[in-house]
């Protein structure tokens, strides 16, 4: 038995809970913050059959995808000025951790 937590995108992570669904495993969804943007994110919690990892590992990387985004930046200069300059940031794609279980049970 595996469990697979997947941090993943906001934007992503309705289609991505969808597809793992309709492809019979079951989600768990927490609501997580982290990484440098501070933005929100959802984390997945999947539980599956060893020899279902690497489908699992398939969907998550077919609707979890890595896109650009423009934010604020400030810079520094003389005099103690600050300017606000966009800067351009790889956002989205997931973290994926394949954890072995050594019990599961439902009760």
């Amino acid at each position: 038995m595996k469990l697979i937590l997947a941090i993943v995108s906001n934007d992503d992570a309705s289609k991505l809970s969808s597809a793992l669904t309709k492809s019979k495993f079951s989600v768990t969804k927490l609501a997580t913050t982290g990484g440098f943007l501070m933005s929100g994110n959802t984390t997945l919690l999947i539980g599956t059959d060893e020899q279902n990892v690497q489908t699992v590992l398939d969907i998550i990387s077919e609707n979890s995808k890595k896109r650009t985004k423009i934010v604020p930046s400030t810079a520094t200069f003389d005099m103690g000025v600050y300017s606000s300059m966009p800067v351009e940031v790889a956002v989205g794609g997931a973290t994926i951790f394949v954890i072995d279980v050594e019990q599961f049970k439902k009760v």
